[in-house]
């Protein structure tokens, strides 16, 4: 069986489920590149467009050409966002396809004005409704947005960003957090206003006026070219100030990724504090993986596939700062709980959110697909959205 992906990009964001894929089928597995490549879609990580797998359909005829065969002959092909016209080639061939997406509706129905959304919605209706297309949800919303746009009903399967997972990661679970003496809180996102930075700081003010000892540190900055979305950094600094918790809150900068993931290992407790305008969020896979407990806007693409509130992490409402406070006070006041929690997330990022289990699980949906049209995957990646 042949399987290829087509996406805009062989970087950090699907090289590790492209390298299990290769892993379990060899050379039945094919990598498309559709856009020319470019430093800046890299986002700080390598470029992997080496990889043995890998076509890139934009810098030779002949890569163009393999591209369209495979597109034709593969028994399953799937699709990333920003490539309609290879799905519609592909859809005039009557073979089993995927379309991965996030959620369409970030910005409720304004959104339907998007030439993107409606150039996609015109193919869907006209092209790939009544072919075998089914969706991975790069998001928890992804499934009932499609819905509201009369897209996809019954054909969702869960999906995701899926990083690195360690699984003989050194841990610290057995060791006796309820001496511990001052629990570490950590931050992790450009300063953008989605991210909202400013919930940490007044979380910090709460947290200290009760009398918790905490240190919470905020790792990140402005964007490299500012923009109306920007959350100034001298804005942030300034409430500190005007809060009175720069003795507990530290803005870190931005620091290599290595180190960010030492920082998580070493930490206590993830703020991940954006709205819904986070389509995903791959620090969520990241804290988790490194023995975080993650404390999620319930408003996060990411949030409801990855967390069940209290088992593997703690879901609080978006932009409410008295939720917020709540579920990481529960987190104080329960240390024993705090390492339990711990443990069960990163429990789920090795058994179910890793890269190899997601190209498990793959194969077994469209093995499913293929005989029953339902998947037996009950939960994780391709179980049903």
């Amino acid at each position: 069986m042949t399987i290829t992906f087509f996406f805009n990009y062989l970087n950090h964001h699907q090289v590790l489920v492209a390298d299990a894929m290769y892993e379990m089928i060899g050379n039945d597995f094919h990598f498309v590149a559709t856009c020319p490549r470019d430093p800046k879609e890299l986002k700080g990580g390598l470029d992997y467009s080496n990889r043995p797998y890998c076509i890139l359909s934009t810098e030779s005829e002949n890569g163009l050409c393999e591209a369209h065969r495979l597109n034709i002959e593969s028994d399953v092909c799937v699709f990333g966002a920003g490539n309609l016209k290879w799905e519609n080639e592909r859809s005039k061939t009557n073979k089993l396809s995927f379309e991965v997406s996030e959620r369409w509706l970030k910005k409720g129905w304004r959104n339907v004005f998007s030439p993107r959304l409606i150039k996609w919605w015109l193919l869907y209706q006209f092209k790939l409704r009544k072919k075998p297309f089914y969706r991975l949800c790069c998001s928890a919303f992804t499934a009932e947005d499609d819905v509201k746009l009369g897209c996809y009903k019954g054909c969702h399967y869960k999906w995701g960003y899926f990083t690195k997972v360690e699984e003989k990661f050194v841990e610290a679970f057995d060791a006796d957090v309820s001496t511990k003496w001052k629990v570490h809180i950590l931050w992790c996102a450009r300063f953008l206003l989605l991210k909202h930075p400013e919930l940490v700081i007044e979380l910090a003010d709460r947290l200290k006026k009760d009398g918790y000892d905490v240190a919470i540190d905020m790792y990140g900055d402005e964007p490299s070219s500012p923009c109306r979305n920007t959350y100034p950094r001298k804005k942030l600094l300034a409430l500190i100030d005007k809060l009175d918790v720069a003795d507990i809150v530290t803005l870190k900068g931005n620091r290599p990724n290595s180190d960010i993931l030492k920082a998580m290992q070493e930490g206590d407790i993830f703020l991940f504090t954006s709205d819904r305008l986070e389509g995903w969020g791959a620090v969520a896979n990241e804290s988790m993986a490194n023995g975080c407990v993650l404390v999620a806007s319930d408003a996060i693409g990411s949030t409801r596939y990855l967390v069940k509130h209290k088992e593997t992490g703690m879901i609080y409402r978006s932009c409410d700062l008295n939720s917020l406070y709540e579920q990481v006070r529960y987190l104080l006041d329960n240390p024993d709980v705090r390492k339990q929690i711990a443990k069960a997330g990163r429990e789920s990022m090795v058994k179910l959110w890793s890269p190899a289990n997601a190209a498990k699980s793959l194969l077994k949906l469209i093995e499913n697909i293929q005989v029953e049209h339902k998947t037996s995957v009950v939960e994780g990646p391709c179980s049903k959205a």
